[in-house]
């Protein structure tokens, strides 16, 4: 069987059910495998919320995109398998944005790039297990692969015992880290946000909030990520530099000039990729620069 290349065309609209009486696939599910061609189309809208459903860009070329089912733990199996293995099964992956009802826009073909687990909640609001799926754009160069990264992460917090009601909630929290990671690794596209270095075996994930300080939906927020050079990461960790709103650094007045540049860290640094999500958190990551650095002063802290 002949199959044209380009099936589709991007930012084209079409009617949904058209797709399927044309080359099969459940009109019903997110993920749609054919049965008849060597396809599968994917579908991403606003109404996946309610169960649970998270999906967005993370850089211009790689899209996560939530697995299927929209009750209990998500499971490699049917749709969500077929998309993992697509590759190797040969079929091609068509993304499709819900643009009103019945109907969607192409926005383009897919690969998987990677896959992992993330904590979310279900059509019930009962907390789950979710599949992220990493894809990129089929011609797009992404100059890094996320299942063999060594990206270090912000180190766990020592917790107490959890209670037997808590438990299943931590051991979802810390099973959801590894998608959040790749998350910020995509955000950031394996480079430091402030001097683009992209060893991957150097660079440190972690929050600009901190992850004890923030609620649940602060802790998985994407922009509440920063990818950082350990010497960076270290002195934005303890309150030592902030960032201003246009991602100038701002140096701790308790810490000599001359013992930052000691360091490789001059003050006219700057963060380039930030967004107004990002200066949220960033505004919560300065209130307690100003704080501490009062406090030391006040103590006569000062190196």
């Amino acid at each position: 069987m002949a199959i044209e290349q380009n099936l589709f065309i991007v930012n084209q609209e079409y009617r949904r059910r058209d797709i399927h009486t044309k080359y099969g696939g459940n009109q019903q599910n997110g993920i749609c495998p054919s049965a008849s061609y060597p396809f599968i189309f994917i579908f991403t809208g606003k109404t996946g919320d309610q169960h649970g459903y998270k999906d967005l860009w993370e850089n211009e070329s790689v899209f996560s995109y939530t697995g299927e089912g929209q009750s209990g733990d998500m499971e490699f199996i049917r749709g969500n398998l077929a998309l993992r293995d697509h590759l190797k099964t040969g079929k091609r992956v068509f993304l499709f944005q819900q643009s009103r009802k019945g109907y969607v826009h192409f926005v383009s073909e897919m690969t998987f790039f990677d896959s992992d687990y993330f904590e979310t909640h279900d059509t019930a609001g009962n907390v789950r297990r979710g599949i992220k799926f990493f894809l990129k754009r089929k011609d797009a160069i992404v100059p890094y692969e996320l299942n063999t990264l060594t990206i270090a992460a912000e180190p766990l917090l020592e917790y107490l015992a959890p209670t037997v009601t808590e438990r299943s909630g931590l051991v979802l929290s810390r099973v959801g880290q590894g998608a959040y990671r790749k998350s910020i690794i995509n955000r950031w596209e394996n480079k430091c946000a402030v001097t683009s270095f992209s060893d991957s075996r150097i660079l440190i994930a972690s929050h600009i909030h901190p992850w004890r300080d923030s609620n649940d939906d602060e802790r998985l927020d994407i922009n509440n990520g920063i990818l950082l050079s350990p010497t960076y990461d270290a002195l934005f960790d303890k309150h030592l530099i902030t960032f201003d709103k246009s991602g100038k650094i701002v140096l701790s007045d308790t810490v000599n000039t001359q013992e930052f540049r000691k360091l490789g860290v001059h003050g006219t640094e700057m963060i380039s990729k930030l967004n107004s999500d990002n200066l949220s958190y960033l505004e919560k990551h300065q209130d307690v620069f100003h704080s501490k650095g009062q406090e030391r002063l006040e103590a006569g802290f000062q190196f």
